[in-house]
């Protein structure tokens, strides 16, 4: 989109700001609001940041050790086809951001949102154009009513529906005149959990849009004197997942090249061997997709989360899931869906993860063994050694340090986004085990 015309669109609505927005190693969105009339210049050039907005963790704390301190600076550039007008906000557009180098073109060799660019690329140069979808569930709930969401129970009941209504239409208005492709509201099993199904984009698109899903149902909810959360596990019999559904696509043919042939297998070969690559790179891919102390408290088994590193056709208890869809639906319908994902994390980073895993399965042709047809929760050690099926990461500690071993997913990020993450994440895990050293004593002391 061309410089003159975001400005035109601005006048138009009368927009007074507009937010650049990123996301950090934190998994947090950030952004500065430029005022209108120095929006050219933003638009062009960017703004400068710090460098240490990558050394921030969620909790707010600048690391030490995350390789970047009070010296040095990179830009804030917009990418100008992600620039939208927030008609549920007042006088307010935004548009997403790569950071870049001060001098040149150059992408900040740090930054998330860049890396994913640059494995797109290398997977489109490979004639391969991923195909996303990121399904993200949440919280609606009144701070009057104590911090705790209510309504009834139920999966998917009308109830649940209709005690939402108004904030989930004004939602889908609001992102349906951003341009994002709405196709349904489930209202999930706990009271005032929903989620919200957009259509599927190509490559960084589909995140771009996950993130103005994010601001806007947050913002909707604000205006609705209303309180929103994302968290992983934020009530108790409750928890917020972030499924990624994910597919490639042949751009000069036009065709899924996860489809089968045969009626009789779920996924091509190149489909296998994507499963392959994210099942053996598992337990890494949880620090991307699942990276707060929180994740791990929904990653349990038996609770629709997915805990055990296996695949199943229509398993929503297998970590990949290959959705089952109507046979003559299959060429432009099969995909996998990634389940052991939440909302804390970076999404460019999480589906940076997952393509970069996939990848190095097709490269390898890495099978991934018989899908699973059952509750892996249900099967007894001796099944799941034979099928060399993997209980999952129980802590971000252990998630981390698989992730620390993974020479794949560290070229994908880049050395230096790599050890940042690494630093800031820790970070996070050495706070909790902290607290967790501090409860114990002031506990136990009681009894002994």
């Amino acid at each position: 989109m061309e410089s003159q015309t975001i400005r035109e669109r601005c006048e138009r609505a009368d927009v007074k700001l507009v937010r650049l927005l990123y996301v950090g190693n934190d998994g947090v969105i950030h952004g500065h609001s430029i005022e209108r009339s120095h929006l050219a210049d933003a638009l062009e050039s960017g703004v400068p940041v710090p460098k240490l907005v990558q050394s921030f963790n969620a909790l707010g704390q600048r690391i030490k050790d995350a390789r970047f301190d009070a010296v040095g600076e990179v830009r804030l550039v917009p990418d100008r086809s992600t620039f939208r007008v927030l008609d549920h906000e007042a006088r307010v557009a935004a548009v997403c951001c790569t950071l870049q180098e001060m001098d040149g073109d150059a992408a900040w060799s740090a930054g998330p949102r860049a890396a994913l660019e640059r494995l797109v690329s290398s997977l489109e140069n490979d004639g391969a154009v991923p195909s996303l979808a990121l399904e993200s569930e949440f919280h609606v709930y009144a701070s009057a009513d104590g911090g705790q969401p209510d309504g009834d129970r139920g999966l998917y009941t009308t109830d649940g529906m209709r005690h939402s209504h108004d904030v989930v239409l004004d939602i889908i208005d609001a992102l349906e005149s951003q341009g994002i492709e709405v196709k349904k509201h489930v209202a999930e099993y706990a009271p005032g959990q929903n989620e919200i199904v957009t259509g599927h984009r190509d490559g960084v698109a589909a995140v771009d849009d996950y993130v103005f899903l994010r601001e806007t149902v947050a913002g909707v909810a604000d205006s609705h004197d209303l309180e929103t959360t994302f968290l992983p596990h934020p009530f108790e019999a409750t928890t917020n997942g972030c499924h990624v559904h994910l597919s490639l696509w042949d751009e000069a043919t036009e065709t899924n090249r996860f489809a089968p042939s045969s009626a009789d297998e779920p996924l091509s070969r190149m489909g296998r061997h994507f499963v392959g690559g994210i099942l053996d790179h598992c337990s890494a891919l949880l620090a991307l997709t699942s990276p707060t102390v929180n994740s791990y408290v929904r990653l349990q088994p038996q609770a629709g989360a997915a805990a055990y590193s296996c695949w199943g056709i229509g398993n929503r208890e297998a970590a990949v899931r290959v959705p089952e869809v109507p046979s003559d639906e299959r060429d432009a319908a099969t995909r996998i869906e990634f389940r052991p994902a939440d909302n804390t994390a970076n999404p460019y980073l999480s589906v940076l993860g997952l393509l970069a895993a996939g990848r190095d399965g097709i490269r390898n042709e890495t099978e991934p063994g018989e899908a699973l047809d059952a509750d892996p929760g249900n099967c007894d050690d001796e099944r799941l050694a034979e099928r060399g099926i993997r209980r999952l990461p129980t802590t971000l500690g252990e998630a981390l340090d698989a992730l620390a071993d993974d020479d794949v997913l560290e070229a994908a990020m880049g050395t230096r986004l790599f050890e940042s993450y690494l630093a800031v994440k820790r970070s996070e895990w050495e706070a909790f085990t902290a607290s967790a050293a501090t409860w114990e004593r002031q506990t136990l002391r009681q009894t002994f």
